[in-house]
């Protein structure tokens, strides 16, 4: 295994071991539903925060993750859309040539 693969497979498992310390945790010092409510809100928060760690290591700006999921939903610059049919280039919900509402996407 070369070093990226090695650090990944670390970091996997502490990961693991602190989803699993804070489930073991949880468990063991409140009731059930209060525990699950707690397990379920960490993992969320977690999520979240490896995720802005990640783009912050990739060199995104932190006005971009701001939003947890970033630029899937979001704007999408990088984007262009043509008509099926005639091929006209346009961002609207149909083309405004011909009216279609079918669509690809060009990168």
């Amino acid at each position: 295994m070369d070093s990226n693969t090695k650090s990944f497979v670390l970091e996997t498992l502490v990961w693991m071991g602190i989803y699993f310390g804070i489930a073991f945790v949880a468990s063991r010092f409140l009731p059930f539903p209060y525990s699950l409510i707690v397990i379920v809100a960490a993992i969320i928060a977690l999520g979240i925060y490896r995720k802005r760690r990640q783009l912050r290591k990739a060199g995104q700006a932190s006005s971009q993750s701001s939003s947890y999921f970033g630029n899937i939903f979001g704007s999408q610059r990088g984007v262009n859309y043509y008509c099926i049919n005639c091929g006209t280039k346009h961002d609207q919900v149909s083309c405004p040539n011909c009216g279609s509402k079918l669509k690809k996407a060009g990168f």
